[in-house]
């Protein structure tokens, strides 16, 4: 039986990728690995994953991350509302994407 996690980062929260070093904004959180079955995926699946909106030089692409992988970026605060709608879509289910992705 699998064993779902609690997420350890919300959406608009800022995180660090350790081993890709880059900063990015969470978008969306899946319980666990909801990436595609057919093809290779983590070992880890039973954790928390995210899709992070990267930031900074080269940003602006979006990346789907396990949660060992990121940390909380202690330099930078989450958004703000105002933030959010700036950059964010949501749709009345109150699910939230890039301005530039469709919602899922």
């Amino acid at each position: 039986m699998t064993q779902f996690q609690t997420a350890k980062f919300g959406l608009g929260q800022i995180v660090r990728h350790r081993e890709e070093s880059f900063r990015g904004v969470v978008v969306d959180v899946d319980a666990a690995y909801a990436g595609p079955a057919n093809e290779p995926g983590p070992d880890q699946r039973d954790q928390p994953f995210y899709r992070v909106l990267a930031m900074g030089e080269g940003a602006g692409f979006l990346i789907y991350a396990a949660e060992n992988v990121l940390e909380h970026d202690p330099d930078v605060a989450p958004l703000s509302a105002d933030e959010q709608s700036r950059w964010f879509a949501m749709d009345g289910l109150g699910h939230i994407a890039p301005r530039a992705q469709p919602i899922h």
